[in-house]
C-alpha cells in the first residue's frame, strides 16, 4: 500500500519545528530515521496530514564528550555512528554492542537514536541498555523550555513515553562510569533472542558489572526489554550480586529472579512462560559475560 496524502516540511531550527507542532498540532507527526513511521503509513496504520522531518536540524545532531566526562549523543545520532563513533565506543560500549544488532546495514544507516527512543516499542534494544547505563534524555518544548528526564522514568509501556505532544528528543546524556577512583573494572553485555538477528527482540537484556579490587562486583545494573510493555531494571537481580563475589552458582541463583514482580507478555510469537524462560537464561548468560569482560579488560569504559 501507500501512505494517504500528506504535507511535508523539514525545517531547519528547532524554533521553526515548534512553530509547526502549534499550528498543525494532533495532525503532525515528526520524521527522524522513519523506520518505524513510514511502515506505518504504508500499511495506513498511520495517517499524519503533516510530516515534520528533523533532519536538517543541526541542534538534534552531533556527539560531544563534555568537560565533566558526560557523553552526550544528540538526538539524530544514527545507528551506524552509535556503533563505530571512536568516543562512544570508548566511553559507552555497551550502546555500540547494541547499536550493532539493529535492523540490518540500511536501517541502521539512516535510523536514529532519538527516533528509536521517542517510538519506545518494547521490544527495541536501545532502552535497556539507557537504563544499564543511568543515562538521561534531554527534551526541549515550545518556548526555550529544557528538561532532563532520567531514563528509569522515560519509559511508561508500549509506545508510552514521558515526551509530550509538543516536545522533541534533543539528546542522550550518559554519565561517566563511576568508581575510577576506586579502581572499578566495567564490563558490559548486551544479549538478546530474536528469530533472526536483526529483528526486534523477544528478549534482550543489558548487564553492566563492575568489579573492585578484591573481585568483588561493587555495581551491578540489569534491564530488560521485550519481556513486557516496557524496558525494566531487574532490581532483584542486581540487589543479589551487589557486593558480593559472583560465582556461577551466584549468578544463576540472581538471574532467576529477572522477572519478579514483571506481567510478562506472551504473544503470537512466544508464550509468557517461554519468554520469562529466555529472561532468566539471558540474564545469566549476559551477566556471565559482563563480569567476565570486567576482569580481563574487555569491553571496558572510560571511567572520566
Amino acid at each position: 500500500m501507500i501512505p494517504s496524502a500528506f504535507a511535508y516540511h523539514r525545517p531547519e531550527t528547532l524554533e521553526d519545528v515548534f512553530e509547526l507542532l502549534s499550528r498543525h498540532g494532533d495532525r503532525a507527526k515528526l520524521l527522524a530515521g522513519g523506520h518505524s513511521l513510514l511502515p506505518a503509513m504504508k500499511l495506513r496504520l498511520a495517517q499524519p496530514e503533516v510530516l515534520i522531518d528533523l533532519g536538517r536540524v543541526r541542534e538534534l545532531a552531533g556527539v560531544a564528550v563534555e568537560p565533566d566526562g558526560t557523553l552526550r549523543l544528540g538526538a539524530l545520532t544514527t545507528h551506524h555512528q552509535v556503533l563505530t563513533d571512536p568516543a562512544i565506543r570508548q566511553r559507552a560500549p555497551l550502546l555500540s554492542e547494541v547499536a550493532g544488532v539493529i535492523g540490518d546495514m540500511q536501517v541502521r544507516y539512516r535510523g536514529t537514536l532519538g527516533g528509536s527512543i521517542a517510538h519506545a516499542d518494547p521490544a527495541a534494544d536501545y532502552p535497556a541498555a539507557l537504563l544499564a547505563l543511568e543515562a538521561e534524555i534531554e527534551v526541549a518544548g515550545p518556548g526555550g523550555a529544557r528538561r532532563t528526564v532520567p531514563a528509569g522514568e522515560f519509559f511508561f509501556g508500549p509506545f508510552i513515553t514521558a515526551l509530550q505532544a509538543d516536545e522533541v528528543i534533543t539528546a542522550v546524556r550518559i554519565p561517566p562510569a563511576a568508581g575510577a577512583e576506586q579502581g572499578w573494572r566495567w564490563g558490559y553485555r548486551y544479549l538478546k533472542m530474536a528469530r533472526r538477528a536483526s529483528d526486534f527482540a523477544l528478549v534482550g537484556v543489558a548487564a553492566a558489572v563492575a568489579r573492585d579490587a578484591a573481585g568483588v562486583a561493587a555495581a551491578v545494573r540489569v534491564a530488560l526489554n521485550g519481556v513486557t510493555g516496557a524496558a525494566y531494571r531487574a532490581t532483584a537481580v542486581e540487589e543479589r550480586l551487589t557486593g558480593r563475589v559472583p560465582s556461577a552458582e551466584r549468578l544463576a541463583e540472581a538471574a532467576a529472579h529477572a522477572v519478579d514482580g514483571v506481567e510478562v507478555d506472551g504473544d503470537a510469537l512466544t508464550s509468557a512462560e517461554y519468554r520469562a524462560h529466555l529472561a532468566r537464561v539471558y540474564t545469566r548468560r549476559a551477566l556471565e559475560e559482563a563480569w567476565q569482560r570486567a576482569g580481563d579488560g574487555a569491553n571496558l569504559a572510560a571511567a572520566g
